[in-house]
Order: C-alpha cells, then structure tokens, then sequence
C-alpha cells in the first residue's frame, strides 16, 4: 500500500492541475444581448459565470464584502461579458459620465484579455457605473492608455450596486483563429470608496502582480474569422492669427484632406498606410517648467496613427532605474510633420510578433527626413521573450541608425530578468560616431517584497534619434528594496517601506556620483495616500559635483464621492544648469491637484505647479504655472470643454475651447478655439509692457473624421 501512496498522490497533483487549467468555456449564441445595462437577456441566465472574486490590493487572497459575478458568451462575430457587481451602500458607489479613459477616480470593471494566450500582451477594457468606456494595451509591465478601440459598453446603478455588459466586434481584435479560439481573461474590479481591487482568478501572492502569468483560458466556437478592412477620410481646417502691431491678422489659413486605410491581412496582421496623415491635436500641451533644464522635456504621444499598435515597439531594458537617462528607443513624437506612413502589425506565427513603421517627415524650410523602424519578438517560455530592433532617421547630410536586442526571461516564479543590447551609429556633416547602450534588471515581485538590480552602460556616443535620451557617457548599478507590511483592515491598510541606491560613474569626468532615498508609503482609510521620502544625491555637471538631495511629501485622497485632492512637496537642493557658471542652490517644489465632480456629467479639474531655485537666500527664478480645465459631458458621445493657463514666469495666459462629439473611435467631430495673451502693446516704435492682458495670438479649426468599416 505504501508503495501507492506516492503515484496517488501524482494522479491527485495531475487531476488538479488539469482541473486549474480547464477552460472557461463560452456559451455561443444566436441571441445576443441588448447592450443596455440590465441584466435581463435570456444569454445571461445560460451563460457561464464566474463568482469567486478575491482581493489584490491593498492585499491578496480576501474574500471581499461584496461579490462579483461575471457571464461570458459569443456569437459568430462578437464576444460578450456581463458584471454584476453587488454592493451593500449603492448611494456610495464612484461614478461620472465624463470622457474616455478619465474614469480612473470612479467604480470600476475591467476586462484583460489576452487574445494569444502567449502571455505577451492583453486587451485591458475598463467601465464605470454610467457604462463610460476606458482602454488601453499591457505589455512588458507597462500600461499603455493612448490607444482607442471600437467596442460597446453599458452600464446601470441599481438597488443591488450596478451592473455592466460588454460587446467587442472580432474586428476590434487582434487574435489567432481557430475553432475553438482560445484566449485567457483576468475580470477585474475596483471599489474606489475603500482602495479595493478584486479579481478571478485570485493572484497567487507568491508572484505578486505578475498578471501574464495568472490569467486564465477561455474558449469560443464559431468565431467567424473576418478580413477587416477600414477606411478613415478626415478634413481638417484652421485658421491662425498673428498680432501685427496693436491689430490681429490672419497668418494661415489650410483645409487638410487626409485618408487613412487599415487592412486585416489575417486575424492577427494588420497593415496601416497614411496619406497626408490627419495628426492634429485637440488640446494643446499642459504647460510644464521650461526653463534650467538639463534634459528636453518629454511629451506624450496623441495621435491616432502612431498610437496604435505602439506597444509592439516597446523596447525593455530602457528605463531600468528611476536614473537611468534612457528612457525609450521607440518615441514618435520625434516624427513632427509626418506626410505620410506606413505599418505593419501582427503575429507571424504562433510566437513570432513583427512590427514595422515607415514615416516621411516633413523638414522645416523644406526637405524630407525618412523614419523606418523595424521590431521583432519571439515569444518562449511563461511570459518571457527575445527581441529585435532597427529604428533610423535619414536625412540628406547624415543618419542615426540603431539596432540590437532586448529580451524578458522568468527566471522562476517571482524573478524575471530583462536585457538590452544596442549599438548606434550616426553621422552628421560628414562626422561619424559608433555607440553603445546596455542594460540589464533582475526583479523580483510578491506579496511581502520587491527588488531590483539594474546595470547601466551608456558610452558618449550613443545617439537615438528616434527615442528620448537624456544624457550620455555614465556607467550605473542600483538597488531597490521594497518590503510591504500588512497591518489589517484598520485605518491604515499597507506600508510600503522603500530603499533605493544608484551609483554612477561620470564618463567624461571620471568621477562618481550618488543617488539614494529612504520612503514610507501608507494607504490609509481606502483611497488616501501618504508618502515621506528622505534623499541623499549629488550629480557631476560641467565637470563639478552638485548636492541634488532631500525631502520629499506627498499626500492625496478621494475625500468624498465628488472631490479629490493631492499634493506634491519638494524641498531639494538643486544646480542652475548655467555650463558657464553652474551654480548650488535651493529648490522648492509644489505640484498640486484638485478634482470637483459637482454632479456626475459636470468635473472641474484644477492644477498648480511651482518650482523656484535660490542661492545663499536669494531667489534667482520663481516658475508658477496654474491650470483649470472645466468639461461639461452632456452625453457620452458630447463634451464642452473650457481650459485656462496662467504662466505667471512669462506672464502669458493661454486658453483652449473644444466642443467635440464621437460616436465611436475615428468618427469624430471637434470644434475648436485657442488664444494666447501677454502683456505687451504697440506704442508705435514696438512692443511695450502693458498692465493689461492683451490678444497675441488667435487660432481656430474644425475637424470631421469617419470610420468606414467594410
């Protein structure tokens, strides 16, 4: 008999595994629901369910107070999810309608769908309450929320809580066919009122949020495999006016046709092309301290044909410390006045993803730069990968071209190891220099603990003219410990005690400078945030070393249903980045937020942010910059929008007016109005200061987009 205890307990371990790995099998059928949500189609009393839900943040493996229960079914052409989220206190329940992607602060669902099942990347579909849709792609542990998917949502606040259904066309989807399909799902929801995340399947504390890893399979029969095909024709008009003396002029007046097609070479292929590409934005740039940089700032992209598919050119490997000055190879904001493009997206093979990307950008004073960017990833083993990539610009007197590898490796459950591997080469008025960047970070992530260790090899002539570098020539290794502790469900939920060191060695100078930091962080009563940072840091510039450390708090918290806030304070010292005569000083540092939500259509969004720098108590500068953005949502599809900046530094206030309407992704109509003021007038021989704010600069436009599906 003792002989066959041990095979028994084998086939109990075999049984097991099979039973956790047994998929979640959709019901198809030939009567989908109404989008409307109320839970009341026949489908949903078919449809599997799934109903064991428990907690991952603040910590894992609670059984939460109020359940969760979501419904999964298909038909030919669309897949489809139900939530039924219960809640004791529905007066309480966070919701808005408001605009896409801005229901961060609110109740929420969330569907993450890996529609490979190769653990590489998901779908994450979030709605509130109202049914107001957010969306964006995970891969490589980053969120990306620029891009835009059709899909439908719905949803209803009742007696019970609130309930939320979803439908998603086949063609909004990326996904290897088959029959059956299979793809795996992490449901997900949020309770805002207590910081609370629940999810099915339950996250294993041992592997943290390592979330690729967890997820669980989910088959559908039927799917209809489609060729998709979409256009998108845009007109664009806009006008511009100059100050010209004490009058405003009219500078530029164009009208932009552009068309933009997308065709499904098979499910999981996509190829783009762009022709005098419609890549206007909506809304100016936030206004961020612009002066005494070491570094250009960096903007986030906005434009429709560079945001799809993006996070197929993310490369791992940059940004593997928060001192390390390369933070992305791949930045298309470096592509200014593109005229036309090209990409191509998609898997080609089961574990093999190729993206291209081809743009003509377009030289001020005449002259086109061309852009290829060339990316290639091979999926092996758990989440893990290895990655190839070529970005370029050539231009008519030179290039920058770099290429090389990156790669992810789980290393066992919790610990994954990401690499880099690039060399460039650039040559401009005839100059030609070889570089290098390297990379490496080991972390670690449960429960209880995280860690990293990263090295960082950067020579002096590395360029990347396609990404962001801020700084060249350094030589680094950091260390990041972060042990969590758990003290209950009292009024503070978790502590996140945090030590991080970086030591970096200054290539031009040979000499090291240091980076270190101490944190606490609590949550404390559900939604609100605590932090307290001591750091100890000096940087080498022009050749000297500088103190660049000190304190740091921040504070922010969802008061009330209606009102956030939050604060940011820095008391540093700091260098005057003059390279003729760099200076020690002091710098304080306030960023401050304020959200008021008076009903649920209408969100008042105000920002202020100060930095001044001091040297022996004297103020050199003092930068205030004030922000207020008011959106009136009249519906889902319909906004107004109001926002007012006063840059107190260069005593200009700006404005920006935007009614919009979008019925879906790419069918879209803004209106919009923005001005400039200063205080200068025209005395007759020039520009004198003025007590009085006066109209420098005018400009208006019109936008119509339409998304054809054929």
């Amino acid at each position: 008999m003792h002989r066959l205890l041990p095979l028994l307990a084998c086939l109990l371990a075999a049984a097991s595994a099979l039973a956790e790995e047994a998929p979640l099998v959709s019901l198809r059928t030939d009567a989908p629901p109404v989008i409307d949500g109320v839970l009341d189609d026949a489908v949903w009393a078919a449809a599997p369910s799934v109903t064991e839900f428990r907690t991952f943040h603040p910590d894992f493996g609670q059984r939460p107070d109020d359940q969760t229960v979501t419904w999964v079914a298909h038909d030919a052409e669309n897949l489809y999810f139900a939530y039924r989220c219960y809640d004791a206190e529905p007066d309480r329940i966070k919701t808005s309608v408001t605009a896409r992607d801005n229901m961060g602060n609110d109740d929420w669902v969330c569907l993450n769908l890996d529609t490979f099942g190769d653990r590489q990347a998901l779908y994450a579909l979030y709605v509130n309450p109202n049914g107001i849709q957010g969306d964006a792609r995970f891969s490589g542990g980053v969120e990306d929320w620029s891009v835009d998917f059709v899909w439908t949502s719905a949803g209803r606040v009742d007696d019970e809580g609130y309930a939320v259904e979803i439908a998603i066309p086949l063609g909004s989807l990326r996904y290897a066919a088959g029959d059956p399909t299979r793809m795996t799902v992490f449901f997900e929801r949020k309770v805002s009122r207590r910081g609370e995340h629940v999810a099915w399947p339950k996250l294993d504390p041992e592997l943290g949020m390592n979330l690729m890893m967890q997820m669980a399979p989910v088959e559908f029969d039927g799917l209809r495999a489609q060729r998709l095909v979409e256009l998108l024709p845009a007109i664009t008009h806009g006008r511009s006016y100059g100050r010209d003396r004490s009058d405003l002029e009219l500078m530029n007046e164009t009208t932009e046709l552009s068309l933009t097609a997308k065709v499904g070479l098979t499910s999981d292929l996509t190829l783009d092309a762009t022709v005098n590409p419609d890549f206007s934005q909506v809304e100016a740039d936030a206004g961020q301290v612009d002066i005494n940089l070491r570094s250009p700032l960096f903007f986030t992209e906005k434009r429709p044909f560079f945001l799809e598919g993006s996070d197929h050119f993310r490369v791992v490997g940059a940004a593997v410390s928060e001192v390390d000055p390369l933070r992305t190879i791949v930045h298309t904001r470096t592509i200014s006045d593109p005229v036309a493009g090209v990409k191509l997206v998609g898997k080609t093979g089961e574990r093999s993803t190729i993206a291209l990307l081809y743009a003509a950008d377009e030289r001020q004073g005449g002259g086109e730069d061309h852009v290829p960017i060339l990316r290639f990833k091979r999926a092996f083993g758990n989440d893990g990968f290895i990655g190839g990539i070529f970005a370029g610009r050539e231009t008519d007197d030179g290039y920058n071209r770099v290429a090389g590898l990156d790669g992810i490796v789980r290393t066992s459950g919790a610990n994954t190891l990401h690499y880099q591997a690039l060399a460039s080469d650039t040559k401009r008025s005839g100059d030609s220099a070889l570089g290098h960047a390297l990379a490496a970070r080991l972390a670690h992530q449960s429960r209880s603990l995280d860690w990293t260790l990263s090295v960082r090899d950067l020579d002096e002539s590395f360029a990347v003219d396609t990404g962001y570098l801020a700084r060249t020539g350094v030589r680094q290794y950091a260390g990041l410990a972060r042990p969590k502790l758990f003290p209950g469900r009292g009024l503070v939920q978790r502590i996140d005690l945090e030590a991080f060191s970086a030591q970096t060695e200054d290539l031009p100078s040979g000499e090291w400078e240091t980076f270190n930091h101490v944190s606490a962080l609590a949550l404390v009563g559900g939604s609100g945030q605590v932090k307290v940072k001591w750091s100890q840091s000096t940087e080498i510039f022009a050749g000297r070393t500088f103190d660049t450390g000190g304190f740091h708090v921040f504070a922010s918290a969802q008061f009330t249903r209606r009102l956030y806030a939050g604060v940011l304070y820095r008391d540093v010292d700091a260098i005057l980045y003059d390279p003729a005569a760099p200076q020690q000083g002091r710098s304080h540092r306030l960023t401050a937020d304020l959200i008021l939500q008076p009903t649920d259509h209408l969100e008042l969004y105000l920002n202020h942010v100060r930095f001044d720098f001091e040297r022996d108590g004297v103020e050199v500068y003092d930068y205030p910059i004030t922000y207020g953005r008011l959106t009136w949502q009249l519906s889902r599809s319909l906004f107004l929008r109001g926002i007012v900046e006063y840059n107190e530094y260069r005593d200009e206030l700006t404005t920006d007016l935007l009614a919009s309407f979008t019925w879906i992704p790419g069918t879209v109509v803004h209106a919009g109005y923005g001005s400039l003021y200063d205080k200068l007038a025209w005395d007759g021989n020039g520009y004198a200061p003025t007590d009085d704010f006066r109209e420098a600069v005018r400009g208006v436009f019109l936008k119509a987009s339409y998304l054809w599906r054929i």
